[in-house]
Order: C-alpha cells, then structure tokens, then sequence
C-alpha cells in the first residue's frame, strides 16, 4: 500500500472497524460502513464512530450484567 491507495472503513457484526483497501473483496463477516477515502481520513472516521473498542457481545454482556445487578 502507499499512500495513495484508498481505504474502506469495514464493520463486522460485533461491531469492530477496520480499514480495508476499497475495490479488494471484502472477507466474511464484514460490510463497508460507507466510509472511503485516505487512510488519515477513514483512521478519523473510526475514531469518531468507535468510542469503546470492546465487542458488541462483550458489551451487551456487562451491560445486561449491571442491569441484573442494579448497578449504574
């Protein structure tokens, strides 16, 4: 890659992003988010839409676990 290849930002269904090079197929388990450009502007995109890293699961795990709990 250089530094005029253009990326796609991906998401998969545990809703992690990643950036992959646009007209490359995509592997299983990932869409395109919509997002295309250079890799600064797709890094910023994820940035702005990925505030907590953790999986879907992980997260929906300990939320559903506070609710039980009654912890806030």
């Amino acid at each position: 890659m250089d530094a005029f290849t253009t990326f796609d930002v991906v998401v998969n269904d545990e809703e992690q992003y990643s950036l992959w090079p646009a007209g490359v197929p995509l592997p299983n388990g990932w869409t395109a988010e919509g997002t295309t450009g250079s890799e600064e502007r797709c890094l910023e995109r994820i940035e702005a839409i990925w505030p907590d890293i953790r999986p879907r699961s992980l997260r929906e795990s300990v939320e559903r676990r506070r609710a039980e709990e009654g912890v806030r």
